[in-house]
């Protein structure tokens, strides 16, 4: 039963969290959702921000390994080859979020965003202490391709890539819907990412030269 509580809350939490943000989203609400009360809310998460890492930690658990084994194997190039090679090899991953929820990827990329775009400073630290060591990989990954890049270039690049991500994941829906209007095209949401590879690829990379001041 409890088993059974916990899973309820995070079910409701991650449907609000993903529709009406973080901060928009009441413990009341979750509640109501859930069919619990506060106390179970308590019990099992302690608080607000500890219940909106946990709804994180579902996706992150299987999602951090499964890039983190792409990586290990994938040999990677420089310049915008090799950073569209390594977008390519983190669409699996991403995907196996799929067998998590239905549109569990996008869900993830709207969650993700919701965090982004409402400061959510508690899932940075969250996310560094539990997969770090992943985050670093990547990085270093991103370097391996732009080796001539500075530490500030790569953050602005980083910061772009994840905004155009985002958006056009989190949309992914809408654009669906506008290819199979306008072009009578039927797209998921895997090529989506495969039509958006390239355009990020091409624009985190640049000049691998870092930009100076005019």
């Amino acid at each position: 039963m409890a088993r059974h509580t916990k899973t309820d809350i995070l079910d409701a939490a991650e449907f609000l969290f993903s529709h009406q943000g973080f901060t928009q989203t009441s413990m009341r609400e979750i509640t109501a959702r859930a069919d619990v009360n506060l106390a179970s809310i308590n019990y099992h998460f302690g608080s607000k921000k500890n219940l909106i890492q946990a709804v994180f930690k579902r996706y992150f658990d299987r999602l951090m390994p499964n890039v983190q084994n792409c990586l290990e194997v994938t040999t990677l190039g420089q310049g915008a080859a090799g950073i569209e090679k390594l977008l390519y090899t983190l669409i699996p991953p991403m995907l196996s979020l799929n067998t998590l929820s239905d549109n569990g990827t996008a869900t993830f990329v709207k969650l993700l965003g919701r965090g982004y775009n409402e400061t959510q400073g508690h899932l940075r630290r969250f996310i560094m202490n539990d997969y770090g060591d992943c985050i670093r990989a990547l990085v270093s990954a991103i370097r391996q391709c732009l080796p001539k890049l500075s530490e500030e270039e790569l953050f602005w690049r980083m910061h772009f890539a994840m905004g155009s991500f985002v958006f056009s994941m989190a949309s992914s829906q809408a654009l669906t819907e506008i290819a199979e209007s306008d072009f009578h095209k039927h797209v998921d949401i895997e090529e989506v990412m495969r039509h958006l590879v390239p355009f990020v690829a091409q624009g985190f990379a640049g000049s691998d030269v870092s930009n100076s001041s005019v």
